[in-house]
């Protein structure tokens, strides 16, 4: 499709095939119902924009009969050139899946950008496999154990704040795990392959585990009432409620202190994690600012 056939669209149409475009390559599928529902159009008009689409991105959607939708076709190359940001968002927080036009903006600001981002391919990739329900063989690199060959059966992104992971079960360990998504290489989906019992998403203690976290005012940093509004604690504690595979992510970019005597003085550490005895258990918790275990506990192949 040419930037010339996109001008010739009015700005409805070119957001209603770019939404058809990342239904089929994050998530492998798009029926007219999606359309009607996402856009309040009438089935007649989904039909014509999903025709549209494939005359003008021939090899990039199939219509499969059995299942009655469109999926991704084998030559697939993308019409829009989304941002990762504007495609993580969507997955994410269900947004931005309008025409990525450069857009100006309301009020000037600046915020801070990520190392990296994920390739789209493989995100595309690892987001199918998860709305599938089906097991993804890939090319990992990890930093404890090199390169080697996975089968994992992913089923959430998780953010960090500083890079992109995927939970899953790694049928190689046999262990629920994160793995960076930008150290995924060569990701082929493994649709007839079936996605046993112990391998789903509720098997995962990790995952599952709801933790409650007490955070107050470091005890060693002057002015808490300034932490207490900073952070809108009530009565001068925070409550936070966090899957335990996440606990570990979030408290150290927090920067909480999670020591027991909160010994870390540092001026990032404004906050202290009163109840640090609730990380007892946790694997992530390795991460966690000053963390002491009880007993050894073995972090996750590359939850950095």
């Amino acid at each position: 499709m040419s930037k010339e056939q996109l001008a010739d669209l009015t700005q409805t149409q070119r957001d209603r095939l770019a939404f058809v475009e990342l239904r089929v390559r994050f998530i492998g599928e798009i029926r007219r119902q999606d359309l009607v529902s996402r856009f309040g159009i009438q089935s007649a008009a989904a039909t014509r924009d999903l025709a549209l689409y494939k005359d003008l991105a021939a090899g990039n959607i199939d219509y499969d009969s059995k299942g009655k939708s469109y999926i991704l076709g084998p030559d697939f190359q993308p019409v829009f050139d989304f941002p990762p940001e504007r495609v993580l968002s969507w997955l994410t927080q269900g947004f931005g899946d309008g025409e990525p036009v450069r857009l100006k903006a309301w009020v000037a600001s600046e915020s801070p950008s990520r190392l990296t981002h994920p390739d789209l391919d493989v995100l595309a990739s690892v987001t199918r496999a998860i709305h599938q329900e089906c097991a993804l063989d890939i090319e990992y690199h990890s930093i404890s154990s090199g390169q080697s060959g996975r089968e994992i059966v992913p089923f959430a992104l998780i953010d960090n704040g500083l890079r992109w992971h995927v939970r899953a079960f790694d049928r190689k360990s046999q262990e629920f795990r994160d793995f960076v998504i930008t150290r995924i290489r060569r990701p082929v989906l493994l649709k007839g392959m079936p996605v046993l019992p112990h391998e789903a998403s509720d098997q995962d203690i990790q995952w599952t585990r709801i933790l409650e976290l007490d955070l107050v005012p470091h005890p060693d940093q002057p002015h808490p009432e300034i932490s207490e509004m900073d952070y809108s604690m009530e009565r001068g504690m925070l409550k936070m409620k966090l899957r335990a595979a996440m606990a570990g992510y979030i408290l150290r970019k927090w920067s909480v202190d999670c020591s027991p005597t909160h010994k870390l003085n540092g001026p990032e550490h404004r906050l202290w994690l009163r109840n640090h005895l609730a990380l007892y258990g946790v694997r992530s918790a390795v991460l966690a600012p000053g963390y002491e275990s009880p007993e050894p506990v073995e972090p996750e192949q590359d939850c950095d």
